[in-house]
């Protein structure tokens, strides 16, 4: 007797019903069901905020609703994944697991070894599908770019209109953040769910995406320049070929020019979402260990806790810096130039290692993704050992990218009536007109908490004295081979090269400006 098929599609960050392999391969099963696990090692991770949760729940609402009406149930557990999987197994049988290859943190991957392994022991085939353009046991980075476009290009998985599920299952109501022991967040977040990705994506593509080359860099114009899909993507809500395949439609399409123009420099940015994501999958350990080894010790043993509470609490007394993060902290969104001049003020001014910086910065952005999460900070910070150093000057952002001063008065209400020619470096005000104006600086607004000139100066004398060294160039050459961009005009060098045939720096794009 030939027994029946019984597929269960594990969800895990691909909350959405529109091209979604496991999905597809689920229907050619006798019935099928879904499950969406949430786990204690997730909720009680040092990345993992309430607001993360809240927004899966978010989007779980809508995803269930999409299943039932194509007759697949949606079990929403809660627990430990083997124990959820095993209660499972023992309960309805299924004979197949379908999910979405994942490239997270190490207590994502830790859990899949150990699937792997229940998996096998139960002969339960487990079968992963790419969603992306990150390459699994990638043995060299030439061509992947061509691979990447390969995959984006590949025709859209449209969702099946219907399910077998002759499985009867209980699903429970979706547990609330206060069920798992999560206090109320009390941010704004975008909407969740797929719905409000596809609105948000023609959103962009039809009107929002006119300005997106000049709006991408200001935190006041970026709000709406921005595509703002990066949520959705770091959640699944949309799939990056989606987003690729309508943006490039949407430039065929229009007879705007100027909107064309805009959305090509946006489509030449999304594989630069893969691209760092790819660095993580490559190599597990930069999410706690620095690119370039010759970087260790830099700043691990000089942390200064008080310079790391004042940059967290936005009370630097650098106005743009804590305006960005008063701003990141109330919305859990910031646009990326601003991202990377918090990185750089708490890696170059404040000489913090990039670790606990990247911590903290996780729990506040709504759309944290690992593999570009954990890259960017040590690009940032200047530990891959091959990025171009780049030291931000929070006045010389205050100037460029609110020159009118309308972003800083609104996070830093302290310096609401401070006048315009000080509003950057409010320390330089004379003591006379800092009575006349309400904000005494040291004791209603902070005084800077480092002398900028004298911070940078020190820390370019020692990062740049360290890429000089013999060891650090010739270790660069191993980190480009591996990890590096082969659009960045640098030679791809072997494991044997000369020091001097070694690239000092590479001049890789920022990912995901765009989507921020």
């Amino acid at each position: 007797m030939i027994l029946p098929q019984r597929a269960l599609v594990w969800f895990k960050r691909d909350l959405r019903v529109l091209d979604h392999a496991p999905l597809a391969a689920a229907q050619s099963q006798h019935d099928a069901l879904g499950l969406f696990i949430i786990e204690p090692d997730w909720w009680q991770s040092p990345e993992c905020d309430a607001i993360h949760v809240d927004f899966a729940l978010g989007c779980l609402r809508e995803l269930r609703v999409e299943l039932a009406q194509r007759n697949m149930p949606l079990l929403v557990a809660v627990g430990p994944a083997l124990e959820v999987l095993e209660k499972l197994h023992a309960e309805v049988g299924f004979t197949h697991v379908y999910s979405h290859e994942e490239t997270g943190t190490g207590w994502s991957y830790q859990r899949d070894l150990k699937v792997a392994a229940w998996c096998r022991s139960q002969q339960v085939p487990w079968r992963e599908f790419t969603q992306t353009g990150v390459v699994r046991l990638l043995r060299s980075r030439s061509g992947w770019a061509k691979r990447w476009q390969s995959r984006m290009d590949a025709p859209l998985i449209l969702p099946n209109d219907s399910f077998n599920a002759a499985v009867s299952l209980d699903q429970p109501d979706l547990p609330t953040l206060a069920n798992l022991g999560l206090s109320p967040h009390g941010k704004t977040l975008q909407a969740a769910g797929e719905k409000a990705a596809q609105q948000t994506l023609q959103s962009f593509l039809q009107s929002r995406g006119q300005n997106y080359r000049k709006a991408i860099s200001s935190p006041l114009s970026a709000q709406d320049g921005c595509s703002r899909l990066s949520p959705h993507l770091a959640f699944g809500t949309l799939s990056m070929r989606t987003v690729h395949q309508a943006t490039e439609a949407a430039i065929a399409s229009t007879n705007d020019r100027g909107l064309a123009y805009a959305l090509r420099g946006f489509a030449g940015r999304l594989r630069w979402h893969c691209h760092f994501m790819q660095k993580l999958e490559d190599e597990p350990a930069i999410e706690f260990k620095n690119f370039a080894r010759a970087c260790d010790g830099l700043r691990e043993d000089e942390f200064n806790p008080d310079y790391f509470a004042a940059w967290c609490a936005g009370q630097t007394g650098f106005p743009m810096v804590d305006a960005c993060m008063r701003s990141l902290k109330a919305t859990g969104w910031l646009n990326f130039r601003m991202r990377a001049m918090l990185v750089s003020f708490s890696s170059y001014h404040l000489w913090l290692h990039w670790r606990e910086p990247g911590l903290f910065l996780a729990r506040q952005f709504l759309d944290f993704e690992p593999g570009i999460h954990w890259s960017q900070m040590q690009m940032q910070s200047g530990t891959t050992g091959i990025n171009t150093l780049r030291m931000y000057s929070p006045t010389k952002q205050a100037h460029d990218q609110d020159p009118e001063g309308l972003f800083i008065r609104r996070w830093v209400p302290e310096l609401a009536r401070v006048p315009l020619p000080y509003l950057a470096e409010p320390w330089k005000m004379d003591i006379t007109v800092q009575r006349m104006v309400g904000c005494l600086i040291g004791v209603d607004y902070p005084a800077p908490v480092v002398n900028e000139k004298v911070a940078l100066k020190l820390a370019k004398d020692r990062l740049y004295g360290l890429r000089q060294t013999s060891a650090a160039r010739l270790e660069a050459g191993g980190v480009q081979v591996r990890h590096g961009s082969r659009k960045s005009g640098l030679p791809a060098t072997g494991q044997g090269t000369q020091a001097k045939r070694v690239p000092k720096t590479s001049q890789e794009p920022s990912p995901q400006g765009d989507l921020f």
